[in-house]
């Protein structure tokens, strides 16, 4: 698994869900550990989101290797005469 997949399938969502337990932990009134460190939570949660947010996926490979011609136009101006 390349790092781009797992970013995709784990780390991303990870952080999403960090943040939603930040804004849960931050309005729970029984722990007050949690509401203290719950809007931290929430700005970790939030800078991991956009680190991963700015990796894309991976770019599938053209299994036999040519070059992919299907979006040319025979020579023409935006495909059409």
């Amino acid at each position: 698994m390349s790092f781009r997949a797992f970013n995709q399938r784990w780390l991303h969502p990870a952080f999403q869900t960090l943040m939603i337990f930040g804004i849960i932990a931050l309005c729970q009134p029984w722990n007050f550990f949690l509401h203290r460190y719950g809007v931290t939570l929430i700005l970790i949660g939030l800078i991991g989101f956009m680190i991963t947010g700015k990796i894309g996926p991976a770019v599938p490979k053209n299994p036999d290797g040519a070059f992919d011609v299907s979006d040319h136009h025979d020579g023409k101006a935006g495909g059409s005469a």
